[in-house]
């Protein structure tokens, strides 16, 4: 690996550059000072919302691109970049859909809170970890704003429980596996590999030139735009398939390692 050449760098969150307590290492932070003084670009690309993105990365957040909602909504330095909400003839479809399905939980993701159709106590605790910001809400017409992610929670596994239900949309929305607990349901453009073309379009930066990790299927699309596309060890096998290379598990410094080797070869070049 050529890693002297790399002018970009994209991570996942959860699964990837956080640890299982959902902890960015100090590590990271330490190299990311290293990063930033060779002039590459960093952009944080996860499923989660911006806000609870910007709590994991506030010490950074004013140096890199965050693309949240699996590519929906992206911002650099507070201004906007990408947005693809859900356009509202869709939301309507895609909420008949999804209420349907029993035993799973409905979150609608708007850029700065969460809707919630559950009361639950045990899942709002579980949920505050990813949505932070949310509303509990009786009906979808409460919401008002563009909502740009439905996610939806299965306590067992949304792959086995959820995904059947909602697979023969995927021809005209996205429809994503995004963990083990979570389905992600959006346009079909709000996806980590359309936000990531754009960065490199915009930047003028090339596949060649690009470094990416990911973990689970909505990171898919970004590893396909990038030579240097890391697979954790604690990835979805459809996630190692499509990666060139693979790097030890979130708890073991995976991405830390990779970027320890970059910044080596950066500097001997």
């Amino acid at each position: 690996m050529n890693l002297s050449q790399v002018k970009l760098i994209v991570t996942d969150m959860d699964g990837t550059l956080l640890n299982s307590n959902h902890k960015v290492s100090e590590l990271f932070f330490s190299l990311f000072n290293e990063i930033k003084s060779h002039d590459i670009l960093f952009v944080a690309a996860s499923g989660r919302p911006y806000y609870s993105m910007i709590d994991k990365l506030s010490k950074i957040k004013d140096d890199i691109i965050i693309v949240s909602e699996n590519g929906g909504l992206a911002i650099k330095n507070d201004e906007l970049f990408l947005s693809n909400p859900i356009k509202k003839n869709n939301f309507k479809e895609i909420c008949n859909l999804v209420l349907s399905i029993e035993n799973s939980l409905s979150v609608f993701c708007a850029k700065n809170k969460a809707y919630i159709l559950s009361d639950s106590t045990k899942l709002l605790n579980f949920l505050k970890e990813y949505y932070p910001n949310y509303k509990v809400i009786l009906n979808t017409l409460e919401i008002t704003e563009p909502i740009y992610k439905i996610a939806l929670f299965h306590e067992e596994s949304s792959e086995r429980f959820i995904y059947p239900f909602v697979k023969h949309i995927e021809d005209r929305f996205k429809v994503k596996v995004s963990a083990n607990h979570w389905v992600d349901i959006s346009e079909n453009k709000a996806n980590k590999g359309h936000a990531l073309s754009l960065i490199q379009k915009n930047y003028n930066i090339t596949p060649e030139e690009t470094m990416v990790f990911g973990d689970y299927n909505n990171d898919i699309e970004m590893l396909k735009l990038a030579k240097y596309s890391f697979a954790m060890k604690n990835a979805h096998p459809d996630v190692k398939a499509v990666a060139n290379f693979e790097t030890t598990n979130n708890d073991s410094y995976g991405v830390e390692s990779i970027l320890q080797q970059l910044l080596k070869a950066k500097s001997n070049y």
